[in-house]
């Protein structure tokens, strides 16, 4: 059995956060979960928020309530992520507004708040989402990319800055993985991506779960700022 850890996960309602979420309640963490409509996940172990991750004040007071409950805060999964694919000539402005909100304002939110629990016990883990699409700089994800590029400079600057208190920040950056974010993707296009691997197939639950087992591990400890793309992309 693991020690009591407790960890919050971004995005849980479904898809990769919902089956990280499974994963660690089966390992017997505490696992904190949100997102913007109600969850039924039901466990003895799980807390689940239902907020808007750029809503400063909502962030804020779900880590005063997992502070409350819990008495700390191991690790943050920034999970939550929306996509849209659209010619930048196509690109409403509300779009490029809503993408930025979720994908770096929510990460950014979550990572400082989290920090400040964090802090205090001179441990923590941080593992921001990103996407392939940043390296393969990919036709109609520009403004997607562009938010993911954000998370991945946050990651950098922030590992530095968080180092001296035994925190590391990495991120993951996913191949495509058949979640609901890539239902309205056509499928050429998915093909077309998948071609671009190295390992050509869509990446899955367990390749994610075991770059998270590795950032989190106690002997990573020296790991910091990294990105990892998945299916053997190089940027």
């Amino acid at each position: 059995m693991e020690s009591n850890k407790v960890i919050l996960i971004t995005g849980s309602r479904k898809g990769i956060g919902r089956g990280l979420a499974e994963y660690y309640l089966e390992k017997k963490y505490f696992v904190v979960g949100c997102s913007r409509l109600a969850s039924d996940l039901s466990h003895s172990n799980y807390l689940h928020f239902t907020l808007d991750i750029s809503d400063e004040l909502a962030v804020k007071k779900m880590m005063i309530s997992v502070k409350d409950k819990f008495g700390k805060l191991d690790i943050l999964i920034n999970n939550a992520g929306i996509a849209s694919m659209n010619h930048v000539l196509l690109t409403p402005l509300s779009t490029v507004i809503k993408l930025f909100e979720t994908n770096f304002l929510g990460t950014f939110l979550c990572s400082r708040e989290a920090v400040k629990l964090m802090q205090k016990k001179k441990f923590g883990r941080i593992v921001n989402l990103t996407s392939i699409a940043v390296p393969l700089q990919l036709e109609g994800e520009a403004i997607y990319a562009s938010s993911k590029s954000a998370v991945e400079q946050l990651t950098k600057n922030m590992a530095k800055e968080l180092g001296v208190f035994g925190i590391t920040m990495n991120a993951i950056g996913p191949t495509p993985i058949e979640t609901d974010l890539i239902k309205a993707v056509p499928k050429n296009k998915i093909e077309d991506l998948l071609d671009k691997q190295t390992i050509k197939r869509y990446g899955n639950l367990n390749d994610i779960i075991n770059i998270v087992e590795f950032f989190i591990s106690p002997n990573s400890s020296f790991i910091t700022g990294q990105i990892l793309y998945l299916g053997g992309i190089v940027k």
